[in-house]
């Protein structure tokens, strides 16, 4: 699990409503991801968590075939996806997909791994 500090403790705990967020500048409403406390784009400082759809594109991917843990079913998907809502804002995930169904640029949207107080964000096919 990760660990959680006032950084990125949002982050990690806001699917407990069924929402993703990311931090955003309140002065030019640029996202960011990873969370750092200020804005990259214009230095601003004053930055907040944001929800975003929890619509995204696959942009690139990996199939694990590696039992890295024990418990892990192999082979699994990792995924980097482009949320809807910025071009560059990405996150690294898993895809909730049969590797054979995955292609660049499928639509995709946000669910959740329980494990309370975290909250994962996976990606599944868009229905």
């Amino acid at each position: 699990m990760p660990r959680l500090d006032a950084d990125n403790e949002f982050f990690w705990t806001s699917g407990k409503d069924g929402k993703l967020r990311f931090l955003r500048c309140r002065s030019c409403r640029y996202f960011i991801h990873p969370p750092v406390p200020y804005c990259p784009e214009c230095a601003s400082r004053d930055v907040a968590p944001d929800v975003v759809s929890g619509n995204a594109v696959l942009w690139s991917y990996t199939v694990n075939h590696q039992p890295w843990a024990p418990g892990c079913e192999e082979p699994y998907i990792i995924g980097l996806v482009e949320i809807a809502e910025q071009a560059g804002l990405r996150l690294t995930t898993n895809v909730l997909a049969e590797p054979a169904d995955v292609t660049i640029g499928m639509q995709l949207n946000v669910v959740f791994e329980d494990h309370d107080p975290v909250y994962i964000p996976l990606f599944e096919p868009a229905s």
